[in-house]
């Protein structure tokens, strides 16, 4: 059985739409999946059981135009709590290196 968190799309989109208008200082993936991570632990999950739902539950959160602009307020906070302490050794040579 596998579900879908339809949220962590909602995020991603928001996140590249907005990115160059969020001035980030590093835009590497680790930087980016921390941005998600915290946006999505301050956001509810949309769970689905099936991914061919995905699209309608993404219509309605744009559709509600407060909780889209709740999105994009914690997706903002999030990149500038990043921003103010990248973890990634691009931005901070002292920190090691992930491996995948």
């Amino acid at each position: 059985m596998a579900l879908y968190n339809v949220m962590e799309e909602v995020v991603r989109d928001v996140l590249v739409q907005y990115k160059d208008k969020m001035q980030l200082t590093c835009q590497c993936d680790r930087c980016m999946n921390d941005i998600m991570a915290i946006a999505l632990n301050e956001l509810p999950p949309r769970y689905i059981a099936n991914e061919e739902y995905g699209p309608y539950v993404r219509a309605a959160h744009v559709a509600d135009r407060q909780g889209a602009t709740n999105i994009i307020s914690i997706v903002t906070k999030a990149a500038a709590f990043v921003s103010k302490s990248p973890r990634c050794p691009a931005m901070n040579p002292a920190m090691p290196k992930q491996t995948e």
